[in-house]
């Protein structure tokens, strides 16, 4: 057995705020149980022992929701000590939480920064864009609190990254998003594409985002980042980051740039386990951590197909020179082909995307190198 990534939902779908794209709370609403509560000591446990006698090398722990810190400190201080009563010598452990920042305070980041948690912080550009689509249960703007939290992790000495989600309103708004994370310092950021709806046609919502658009923010946010680099700014893009890696040669870490699915496992807060953070749903159930061992989780995702399913390569993507760097993109942004799944949502935008940026992205490389 390889090394284990697990993502737990300690909070199942609870959360503290209301953002219209949460694409976690539409998935929620798509199974028999929307919430399944806070995760038990037991189910807890029971996950850390079922993983210290099935990984090889590390086990990394990635808390998302919801929101995990409802969960509460306890929660992680009692897990934590767990996970050092029982992992053997020789299995090295890696933590990392995605949050909002609400609940963030000096108690919370000094557990961060004591066991080394690598602490994801949804912020979604500057204050107007924010705001927008990420408020509390009044309907108030979060943009403050959060960016408090951001300080709060850097007096810490917390490792962390800024994760914005790119909505057809952010994305006509690139230089303003990136101009206030630079401002802000947040050195390391992340950009995904917001999803729609799993019901439904693409493009429908008041937040989502067309491939044109994001084609456009790609080359912008492209033009504005190399332009920095090329003063001796270095902002570390994750997705750039990885396409860079590729071109010399080497797999992205990055999951949805691998071509197909991974072994990845999700863990409700009831126990029960998916093969995917995007197919937390009752069809793609394969067991449970106090009653199924790990070959039984994965021999369900074997009979369900699912990484077979994502290996499909349609043949316009076969022929596509860009394949090798775009490799269809995630599962969950591929649309339904005849045989299988088809050609990514997003096809046009990468393919864009790629030939106005590959050659600089190629000195980009080695403006890092000589900058390093």
């Amino acid at each position: 057995m390889p090394p284990l990534s697990i993502l737990i939902k300690p909070a199942s779908s609870a959360c503290d705020l209301r953002c219209a794209y949460c694409f976690y709370a539409d998935e929620a609403r798509s199974r028999a149980v929307a919430n399944y509560g806070m995760m038990s000591q037991e189910v807890s446990h029971a996950l850390i022992e079922k993983a210290a006698e099935a990984a090889e090398g590390s086990v990394t722990f990635l808390f998302q929701g919801g929101e995990p810190t409802l969960a509460g400190l306890e929660f992680y201080r009692d897990l934590t000590a767990h996970v050092r009563r029982t992992f053997p010598p020789g299995l090295a452990v890696q933590y990392a939480v995605q949050t909002n920042g609400m609940r963030l305070d000096e108690e919370w980041c000094r557990l961060f920064q004591e066991e080394r948690f690598l602490v994801g912080l949804s912020l979604d550009g500057d204050r107007e864009r924010h705001d927008r689509f990420r408020r509390d249960g009044a309907g108030k703007g979060t943009y403050d609190r959060v960016v408090r939290a951001a300080r709060l992790l850097e007096r810490a000495g917390v490792d962390y990254n800024v994760l914005t989600v790119v909505t057809g309103h952010l994305a006509r708004h690139v230089q303003s998003v990136f101009s206030a994370l630079c401002r802000g310092g947040f050195r390391f950021q992340q950009y995904i594409p917001c999803l729609d709806p799993l019901e439904g046609e693409r493009g429908g919502q008041g937040w989502s985002l067309s491939p044109e658009a994001y084609e456009g923010f790609l080359k912008t946010l492209f033009d504005l980042w190399y332009r920095e680099l090329e003063q001796g700014r270095y902002w570390s893009i994750r997705y750039f980051d990885n396409l860079m890696w590729m071109l010399g040669g080497h797999a992205p870490e990055q999951c949805s740039m691998l071509g197909h699915c991974g072994l990845q496992y999700l863990v409700e807060a009831d126990g029960s386990v998916y093969p995917c953070d995007f197919y937390g749903l009752d069809g793609y159930r394969l067991g449970d951590v106090l009653h199924s061992s790990w070959e039984d989780l994965d021999r369900a995702r074997e009979e369900l197909g699912f990484i077979q399913a994502s290996q499909h390569v349609p043949e316009e993507c076969a022929r596509c020179q860009w394949y090798p760097l775009c490799r269809n993109g995630c599962r969950r942004d591929r649309l339904p082909g005849e045989e299988g799944l088809g050609r990514n949502y997003y096809c046009r935008a990468y393919a864009g995307f790629f030939a106005y940026a590959l050659p600089r992205l190629g000195r980009a490389r080695s403006l890092l190198g000589r900058q390093s």
